[in-house]
């Protein structure tokens, strides 16, 4: 009976963590807001060491401007952001 109990009972939530960033198209102007999922969107960077992370997308607005604006993040292991570039826009803060 304790199994049928354990099995069913409700589990305690787990919290996602994000790192949301926007940024604004050469093109057209328009600011675009990106999120990076730091569970499972980061890969290891084997040629650091395995203490860096990186994570890469690339962002498209809504208006009919179809620039493709890309972004690459470096993590370090605390999940902390050391390095990001971009390519096609710029960071807004």
């Amino acid at each position: 009976m304790d199994f049928l109990k354990k099995l069913f009972a409700p589990r305690p939530a787990y919290k996602k963590e994000y790192y949301t960033f926007t940024v604004k198209c050469k093109r057209c102007g328009e600011t675009i807001t990106g999120r990076i999922d730091i569970d499972n969107d980061l890969s290891v960077e084997y040629e650091a060491g395995g203490d860096v992370f990186y994570a890469r997308k690339v962002l498209m607005g809504d208006n009919k401007c179809f620039q493709r604006v890309e972004v690459c993040f470096k993590f370090n292991a605390d999940r902390q952001v050391i390095e990001k570039e971009i390519i096609g826009g710029e960071f807004v803060e």
